[in-house]
């Protein structure tokens, strides 16, 4: 069969100084399996690493609306991304306008927000409101269940850039001023479902997956939104966000489409090696690294599966069956599972919180913890976040359920905002002593008082 990495071509636009940025950077990156420490900074989806792993907390375990809750700020619009934090400011969109409420079917009025909120209070700095530049995907079958404002920011430092699907990236200040919008196509996936990849940062490199706008990921020169690069493929329906992992003072781009696992040069979109993994469907968790370049794959359609790779230093082209470690039945389709330890964590959409043994494959446990009895649908979205030895995971409607990060299964306790009926999709960030949650009314920064 012929590879679909075979299809791959990439684009390359010369910048110098953007190529010795990317390279200072590269040398100095932590690696991506390295626990973040609990800082105020949680600069993108799923946290400075990417890992969801936080080493040491004093978060409480244990909040309500009553209880260990700080501040709620409103939105104003629904949004499923995740927040994420910069020094003493709060980053999160939403959109609103369209789908949004009961009678707003002009797609006309699609506006995207990125809101900034003070950590201290959560008092709202500042909302950029940014009209749809193109025709997006009509709100109706699955995109309903995501919609508008499903990319989480990342930040810098110094901007904030947002993926807003056939609108493109945009980059702002600590302000809120827009300082440049490049389109990244205004096509859409045959399931017409709408994307929901972040953005990541890689040196002066913003990457995007616009896999279902264009069939391309893009390297885009953060200070100025210049195409840098684009990386045309196959890619499907891959949802997923992309991964660095560093290896040996090397960085790889990562991403996960439907049959392969693609590791590129991040600072030109070139293919270095490819490994077949054999998920159908579309591909929606991100890659999970875990010890000695093992990398973990989930998804696929209608099957889930996940499986276990390797990738070795230095690896080029076709890594081959020898570089598949397991194929396993357990897996989630939507939350991304984290890795400690030799195991692998999650509670997947369906609601079974999961324990896999990353060696083997082999499920150390599978035990129902919820069947989404306040709404219909699957009940997680949200990726778990590890913090010390406990498991934080967020489901849509059922609340918070605090897990041991241990091979035998135990549940901890349960947190419920009571009073917020909404949908909960977004991936909590961690800051310092508080944990950052968001819904499709408002967002909850919950730490001891």
């Amino acid at each position: 069969m012929t590879p679909l990495c075979s299809r791959i071509h990439s684009r390359s636009y010369t910048f110098p100084l953007v190529r010795s940025l990317a390279s200072a950077f590269a040398l100095a990156a932590p690696a991506l399996l390295s626990a973040a420490t609990a800082g105020t900074d949680w600069p993108r989806f799923l946290g400075p690493t990417g890992a969801a792993v936080v080493g040491e907390s004093k978060i409480p375990l244990k909040w309500s609306d009553t209880e260990n809750l700080l501040w709620k700020a409103a939105m104003p619009g629904p949004g499923s991304s995740s927040p994420i934090v910069s020094g003493e400011r709060v980053f999160v969109t939403c959109w609103s306008g369209y789908g949004d409420k009961e009678g707003a079917n002009d797609m006309r009025q699609l506006t995207r927000h990125l809101v900034c909120l003070n950590r201290a209070d959560g008092k709202i700095l500042w909302d950029a409101k940014v009209p749809s530049a193109a025709a997006e995907d009509p709100f109706q079958g699955f995109i309903t269940e995501h919609g508008y404002a499903t990319q989480t920011p990342v930040t810098d430092g110094e901007r904030v850039y947002v993926f807003y699907g056939k609108t493109g990236a945009l980059a702002f200040d600590l302000q809120g001023k827009k300082l440049w919008q490049t389109s990244c196509g205004t096509s859409s996936g045959q399931r017409r479902w709408g994307s929901g990849a972040s953005p990541i940062l890689h040196g002066n490199v913003l990457i995007v997956n616009a896999s279902d706008e264009s069939q391309l990921l893009y390297g885009l020169d953060k200070l100025t939104g210049k195409v840098l690069w684009k990386a045309e493929g196959d890619y499907g329906m891959a949802y997923g966000t992309p991964s660095i992992l560093k290896h040996d003072g090397v960085d790889d781009l990562v991403i996960a489409i439907p049959q392969e696992l693609w590791g590129m040069n991040p600072e030109t979109g070139k293919l270095r090696w490819y490994a077949a993994h054999g998920l159908t469907g579309n591909v929606s968790p991100s890659i999970v690294p875990g010890a000695a370049g093992q990398v973990f794959v989930f998804g696929g359609f209608p099957s889930t599966r996940s499986v276990g790779i390797s990738v070795k230093p230095g690896a080029k082209g076709d890594l081959g069956t020898s570089a598949v470690l397991w194929d396993s039945s357990s897996s989630t389709y939507v939350p991304t599972p984290v890795y400690k330890d030799g195991y692998l964590y999650v509670i997947n959409d369906q609601g079974f919180a999961l324990c896999i043994d990353a060696k083997t494959g082999e499920a150390v446990y599978r035990e129902r913890v919820t069947m989404g009895s306040r709404g219909g649908g699957k009940p997680f979205y949200a990726s778990p976040v590890l913090l010390g030895d406990k498991l934080v995971c967020v489901s849509r409607r059922n609340g918070t359920f605090i897990l041991a990060a241990s091979p035998k299964y135990q549940l901890l306790g349960t947190n419920e905002f009571a009073k917020d009926t909404t949908y909960f999709h977004g991936t909590p960030a961690v800051s310092g002593d508080r944990l950052i949650l968001r819904s499709n009314q408002a967002v909850y920064c919950v730490g001891g008082k």
